[in-house]
């Protein structure tokens, strides 16, 4: 089963929320999808080993082919190809590796070049407790953040468990991440601001029509909102996580918190069972 961890904004637990998952299942999986900035692995202190490298392809232009009829620039939708009456200019951050623009040049003047934008790495053998880690990483200046997650994805094992930790916000890489998954757990906080970010994010699920419930962090450091929200929409509450001194000491020391408050294991385990009862495959725990 494939369970993302989700939230409209950053800073809402959503990272502690997948680690203390992760752990407290048996032959699990967490696969870290916030590419630009993962940190699964500051909370289980694994050792990673790089595993492949993700590329994708952007076009070279071959200038002496090129007669500046700027059929590739009108037609790409991404402002990746700039034509100039005597220039052609390409903005590889910009291109999202359709190949349009070599199909629709008349002269061949364009052809594939392969760059490299990130890297894959997986926790190593030596550690054989816990589940097992992948993430991806995005290369420092490259921004298509889609095709390091997807490369991620391919390392789900459909035979176990599948705990993704997704990037925050509603963008792109967050669709990406919630492609073909069982169930999204979103996490938010009991504040204005975590109701705001957490409409767009259930509107988000609910367009891609992946079940969906909530877990409210710290709760009971702000107010009511996001229950009445959850209420009116007939959404799940799933969880809450308290506002507590102890949580967020270990936090601080980057220990997750059921390797020493044992109880949340269950607690986790029961929301586990609870969401696989209802929308697990016919996979093994």
């Amino acid at each position: 089963m494939k369970i993302a961890i989700a939230s409209g904004k950053g800073g809402t637990g959503k990272t502690t929320v997948a680690v203390n998952l992760s752990l407290s299942l048996q032959d699990a999986q967490l696969l870290d999808c916030d590419v630009e900035e993962p940190n699964c692995n500051l909370f289980l202190k694994r050792e990673m080993e790089p595993i492949t490298e993700v590329t994708t392809v952007i076009p070279e232009i071959l200038e002496e082919n090129c007669t500046y009829c700027k059929k590739c620039s009108d037609f790409c939708r991404f402002n990746a190809i700039a034509t100039l009456p005597n220039k052609i200019m390409t903005f590889p951050a910009l291109c999202h590796s359709c190949g349009g623009c070599m199909m629709v040049c008349p002269e061949g003047a364009i052809q594939e070049c392969e760059i490299v934008t990130g890297i894959i790495r997986k926790s190593t053998t030596k550690d054989q407790t816990g589940p097992e880690l992948y993430e991806g990483l995005l290369d420092i200046g490259q921004t298509m953040a889609s095709p390091v997650i997807g490369k991620v994805k391919k390392y789900i094992d459909p035979t176990r468990t599948a705990i993704i930790d997704a990037p925050p916000g509603t963008a792109c890489p967050v669709l990406t991440t919630l492609e073909d998954v069982d169930y999204c757990i979103l996490v938010t906080e009991p504040t204005p601001f975590g109701l705001h970010d957490l409409k767009l994010a259930v509107e988000v699920a609910r367009v891609l029509n992946i079940p969906h419930g909530i877990l409210i962090n710290r709760s009971g450091s702000g107010d009511d909102s996001v229950e009445k929200y959850c209420a009116d929409e007939g959404i799940e509450v799933l969880m809450k996580i308290p506002q507590d001194t102890r949580i967020a000491r270990l936090y601080s020391e980057g220990i997750p918190f059921v390797e020493e408050m044992e109880e949340w294991k269950e607690k986790f385990m029961q929301l586990y069972i609870s969401i696989k009862d209802r929308y697990g495959r016919s996979e093994k725990a």
